[in-house]
Parts: C-alpha cells; structure tokens; sequence
C-alpha cells in the first residue's frame, strides 16, 4: 500500500510551499513547477495538498 501524487501542471504557480513542507522530500522544483521525485518516500500526510493555493494536488491510496 502506498501513495500517489498527482500535480496539475496548469494550476501550479511554483511556490515552492509544497516542496518546503513535505516532511519527506517527495517534491522539488523543476523549471518552475513542483514535480514528484521520491514517491516511494509519501507518507500520505496530505501536507503539501494543504499548502498549494492553487489546489494543483491531489493525494489518492494506491
């Protein structure tokens, strides 16, 4: 069981809020856009969803 992570690359503005906030570095900053690069580290903790102004998250079970 784990997580997936899903962002909207048409809502995301690139705060960077997501990144600065997940506990395990599941996120980092790609020309300007919050990419997923350590899946496999989601805890599931639904933090960066929380932070993203643009709702440009989503957090599902796999």
């Amino acid at each position: 069981m784990g997580w997936n992570v899903d962002i909207d690359e048409e809502k995301c503005t690139g705060d960077e809020e997501c990144v600065n906030v997940c506990p395990s570095g599941v996120l980092e900053m790609q020309e300007g856009k919050a990419v997923v690069v350590n899946l496999e580290e989601c805890l599931g903790c639904e933090s960066c969803v929380e932070v993203c102004p643009s709702g440009a998250i989503t957090l599902t079970e796999t």
